[in-house]
This record gives C-alpha cells, sequence and structure tokens, in this order.
C-alpha cells in the first residue's frame, strides 16, 4: 500500500492520542478536501457543511479503517459521498430535476459572493456543470486533483477504462461547450 510518511504518521499518532492525531489529519487534508468538495458543490457554504460532515464521518469511523487503501483514498471517498449526499439533498428541496442540477448550481456559482473566478474560469465551471454527475466528478477529480486513475477507481468503485472514458467524453463535450473543436 502506497502509504505516505506523513499518512503514517498520521495513523500512528491517532492511534497513540486521537486528539492530537485528528488534529494533524484535520490540518494537514482540509484545505485539499475543501476544494474538491466545493467544485461539486458549488457553493461555500455548502462547501462548508459537506466538509464538516466528512470529518464527523472520518471520526466516528476511523478505528474501522483498515489500511486497505490509502488515507487519502479513503478520505476522498468520505468526501466525495458527503457531497453527493448534499447535491441530492438540494436536488430534493429545489424540486429540481436531475437535467437542471447543473444549470441551478452554474447559477449559484455566478450568484455565489464566494465565487471569484475570471471570464474563462466562469465559462469552464459553468461547462463543467453541464457534465453528467459522473462525468463531473471523474473531470474534477483527473482535473484538478490530479489525482490517478488508480486511486479514482478505488474512490468511485469504478473500473480504471470506465473512468477512462467518462473523463475522455467530459473533456469532448467541455471543449464542446466551450467551442474548442
Amino acid at each position: 500500500m502506497g502509504f505516505s510518511d506523513q499518512d503514517k504518521d498520521i495513523i500512528q499518532l491517532l492511534k497513540k492520542d486521537s486528539d492530537k492525531g485528528f488534529r494533524l489529519l484535520v490540518e494537514t487534508y482540509s484545505k485539499r478536501l475543501y476544494w474538491h468538495i466545493r467544485r461539486l458543490v458549488i457553493l461555500h457554504e455548502d462547501a462548508d457543511d459537506a466538509l464538516q460532515n466528512t470529518f464527523i464521518n472520518v471520526w466516528k469511523n476511523i478505528a474501522e479503517f483498515r489500511n486497505e487503501s490509502a488515507l487519502y483514498t479513503w478520505l476522498y471517498t468520505i468526501a466525495t459521498n458527503e457531497s453527493l449526499a448534499l447535491i441530492n439533498k438540494r436536488k430534493k428541496n429545489a424540486a429540481i430535476s436531475v437535467d437542471d442540477i447543473g444549470s441551478y448550481l452554474a447559477n449559484s456559482a455566478e450568484g455565489s459572493t464566494w465565487f471569484d473566478g475570471d471570464d474563462a474560469q466562469i465559462k469552464l465551471q459553468n461547462a463543467i456543470l453541464q457534465l453528467p454527475e459522473k462525468q463531473r466528478i471523474v473531470f474534477n477529480l483527473r482535473y484538478f486533483d490530479e489525482m490517478p486513475y488508480e486511486k479514482m477507481s478505488k474512490v468511485l468503485s469504478t473500473s480504471e477504462g470506465a473512468l477512462k472514458a467518462s473523463y475522455h467524453l467530459a473533456v469532448k463535450k467541455i471543449e464542446q461547450m466551450l467551442g474548442l473543436s
């Protein structure tokens, strides 16, 4: 298993002193997880909620972490699931169809006081938001987080081949939406 030295230190500290270990885990991963979640849920407030729920789930389940996957992979899996749960809750509460969620999120991003992208970033983000949910997640993990397909397959419980196909389709759709192809 490819554990970084930092992950090994966090896991050891969690076993010795769970409070200190958990603080180190939060300090180490909160920024990366926040931006992963933020790209999925768009709004700052939603990202904060999903991040908090992620760490609550990690705290509750840390004893069950068996080193079968890298700590990073386990955390991203939880964060992705929390993000999807929040998106699904938003769909229900807003009575938005699955097809319209991308438009809803795009409008939310543009109206958010926390979104500070330039015109090119806004266009890219709007194009990403028009992707089907799975393609959007795969694109974000690969493009922004530079996650290898092997790790992505563990986070999303999907084959590497399927992920490569989803990413390729996502890129093609984004290129079309931006008028690049």
